[in-house]
């Protein structure tokens, strides 16, 4: 069901023909969410196009097609990106969803990144409570002896 989310994200940021989107994945998403195949991009597009969520701007050579989002498909996207999913999923849908915070206004993205911050300190707690313990840069804990590099090895 994510990769419906996925075309109206990238689709949210300009129109793009299916090879278009094939590339994005490739590029932006395979190495955070997952690789999607132009097998299944393209009859996906044509599910939304069918349901109203992208229309199809631009027709060209060899049947290409241009898509982009429409009203109903950003309203879509902002419902799905907002809707909080406790679940866990086999594709990484948290990841995608901070993907795709620039579809969202400075609001809404805050409210997705506080309900992520605060699932992700109850699920890597165990007990709900944050760690006291110091942090580096990165979010790692900080060791009782400092990095090698501080330590003037040779």
């Amino acid at each position: 069901m994510s990769l419906r989310y996925a075309l109206l994200g990238l689709l949210a940021e300009e129109p793009a023909s299916g090879y278009d989107l094939a590339g994005k994945f490739e590029r932006n998403l395979r190495r955070y969410a997952w690789h999607a195949q132009r097998s299944q991009i393209y009859p996906e597009l044509n599910r939304l196009a069918a349901d109203g969520l992208v229309s199809v701007v631009e027709e060209g050579a060899r049947g290409r097609r241009a898509y982009a989002i429409t009203d109903v498909g950003r309203i879509e996207l902002r419902r799905w990106v907002l809707d909080p999913n406790d679940e866990p999923v086999v594709r990484n849908e948290h990841t995608l969803k901070l993907f795709l915070l620039a579809t969202l206004d400075v609001e809404d993205a805050r409210k997705v990144l506080r309900q992520q911050a605060e699932g992700a300190c109850t699920s890597t707690s165990g007990s709900g409570r944050r760690s006291t313990r110091p942090t580096r840069a990165g979010g790692r804990p900080s060791s009782s002896s400092p990095p090698s590099s501080a330590r003037g090895t040779s």
